[in-house]
């Protein structure tokens, strides 16, 4: 092997390991029953957009699970390192404005942080925390959030077939390794979601397919690992303004 061929496996690898830990927690989608789990940063991506038109500025938004002791196992093998299916606990840290008084505003963005979870996600989420970390005097010019990472690949067997015929899958990915991974018990499929269909809607309906087309119908577990941007599902939420 020449020193060429060293330096780009080793910059394979890398690439590799920062993709897997840019992925943050691996959080539950639905409940026990549901199989499916979707990547932090997708799901903050999703919220962020949610919920920067107006209201407070953003800082950091934190998701996880409220209270791991209690969360109930799954029903499907979880992929790796991946959160128990229980209720999630969003912290987000803010910017306020003088656009709201600050109780209405943190109401506000509270709710709209519940209503994205729920309608866009489908995030089981129990409680919102949010803290003002700094008031601005004026109102800031808005950034829209960076289009979601996507690392597409191409369906190579009867269960990634599957997985990629079903409405609302954007393309396979593959950030843990192959885009589906079969197990002795059973198979995970790893996929991106568009915007314009609820992520937890999408992740059944490919568990339903996968189940039906491979051989001895294996549990399925899903990982979404991104949301591409596409049309708001009825009913998205924004944070209200004045009146």
């Amino acid at each position: 092997m020449t020193t060429a061929d060293s330096s780009r496996r080793a910059q394979g690898w890398t690439a590799a390991v920062r993709q897997r830990l840019g992925l943050g927690r691996l959080l539950p989608l639905g409940g026990p029953a549901d199989g499916a789990w979707i990547s932090e940063r997708a799901a903050a991506a999703v919220l962020r957009r949610a919920v920067g038109g107006s209201g407070p500025v953003l800082l950091e938004l934190r998701i996880d699970v409220a209270d791991a002791e209690a969360a109930p196992a799954p029903q499907v093998p979880p992929p790796p390192s991946a959160l128990p299916p229980g209720p999630l606990r969003i912290e987000a840290t803010v910017a306020a404005t003088a656009q709201l008084p600050i109780p209405a505003a943190a109401a506000a963005l509270r709710s709209a942080l519940l209503t994205a979870a729920a309608r866009r996600l489908g995030l089981v989420v129990d409680e919102v925390d949010v803290q003002v970390a700094a008031l601005l005097e004026t109102e800031p010019d808005r950034v829209e959030p960076p289009p979601a990472e996507v690392f597409p690949t191409d369906p190579e067997d009867v269960a990634g077939r599957a997985a990629a015929g079903v409405t609302g899958v954007a393309t396979l990915t593959r950030v843990l390794g192959a885009s589906v991974h079969t197990g002795p018990d059973h198979v995970r499929v790893e996929l991106a979601t568009d915007g314009g269909h609820r992520a937890l809607d999408v992740a059944r309906s490919v568990r339903a397919a996968v189940t039906q087309a491979v051989d001895g119908n294996p549990p399925v577990a899903v990982l979404v690992t991104a949301v591409t941007e596409g049309q708001v599902p009825p009913g998205g939420a924004t944070v209200a303004g004045p009146g």
